[in-house]
């Protein structure tokens, strides 16, 4: 049995280094995304201080409108791409209204009320995104409509190692896509005066008052942020599998993510991400069988929870003290 575990895999992965790569691969892809959709909830995070609980039921939404619109305007004689397109640029638009809604009903009625509140606030913002989603969408899975977006199908397969490496091309569109919308919002926040304006605000909301920072503006750019990341998320997602409520799930990953990298931080949602991707895939493949299959689904909060046994705050979060 220690043999199994501790030795056996590790020689798996010299004796066949080609299907190495490829869970390698297929976990890079995977974390990618998780970073993606960790960074939705770093955003809110870090303008409010609170858990958005809704950014998984944002994933699906957005996927489910872009799907929803790309029908309709198909129906009205709308050729694939332009339908695509026309129904890309609305969603987009239907994240912008919901981040306009939140922060007038939901976030100003409760500015200065404890953490708990607001965090059970965007329980209540998930459940209402569900019915409403169930409502005009309704429950079955949609096809995701990848051709019309001009996202890549079949796979490329590469000679190495003494085998063959298959990459999915989706799966290629979607770590360049994922990586490029990461690097851009992680310079936007970073390097622009509204990215200062979120760093003083996540400071503090009294002392970004006092200098004239609108937190009203502040918290609806970043749950439009937290929107079009969502509706990337789900557009590769979609793309990857169907679209569903299941996706919700799978956005729930960002929280071992979240765990792993600190709730503040956006390169520790990038490396948490990676970890978590990687770390579930080689786990799956290498000692799944060991445990009878199906880890993939739980690997990552067991790691989460390694890591706050050790690092409470994460890789990259702050260490916070609190005197009495």
């Amino acid at each position: 049995m220690l043999y199994n575990i501790f030795i056996d895999p590790f020689v798996q992965m010299v004796q066949m280094p080609d299907l190495l790569v490829q869970t390698l691969w297929e976990g890079l892809v995977s974390g990618v995304l998780y970073a993606l959709i960790a960074l939705g909830f770093v955003l809110i995070f870090k303008a409010s201080g609170v858990f958005n609980f809704a950014q998984g039921i944002m994933v699906v939404f957005s996927a489910l409108t872009l799907v929803g619109f790309y029908a309709k305007f198909s129906s009205w004689g709308f050729s694939g791409h332009a339908a695509a397109f026309l129904a890309l640029l609305l969603a987009a638009g239907v994240m912008l209204v919901l981040a306009v809604l939140v922060e007038r009903v939901v976030l100003r009625p409760l500015v200065n009320q404890p953490d708990i509140i607001l965090f059970m606030a965007t329980f209540g913002i998930t459940y209402v995104l569900i019915g409403f989603g169930e409502m005009v969408f309704g429950g079955d899975p949609k096809q995701m409509i990848a051709d019309e977006l001009f996202l890549p199908s079949g796979s490329v397969d590469i000679e190495m190692l003494g085998g063959l490496v298959s990459l999915q091309k989706i799966d290629i569109a979607a770590a360049v896509i994922a990586s490029l919308m990461i690097v851009g919002l992680a310079l936007f926040f970073q390097k622009t005066r509204i990215g200062r304006a979120l760093r003083a605000v996540a400071d503090s909301h009294k002392a970004a008052l006092s200098v004239g920072i609108s937190l009203n503006q502040i918290w609806v750019i970043v749950w439009f942020a937290a929107g079009l990341v969502a509706l990337v998320t789900g557009i590769m997602w979609g793309a990857r599998s169907d679209v569903s409520f299941a996706l919700e799930i799978v956005a729930l990953k960002a929280l071992p993510v979240l765990v792993l990298g600190g709730f503040t931080s956006v390169p520790g949602a990038i490396v948490g991400g990676l970890i978590i991707g990687v770390g579930e895939k080689l786990g799956e493949f290498y000692w799944g069988p060991l445990l009878g299959g199906g880890i993939e689904s739980w690997l990552a909060y067991v790691i989460a929870l390694v890591f706050l046994l050790y690092r409470p705050q994460g890789l990259f979060g702050d260490k916070i003290i609190e005197r009495i």
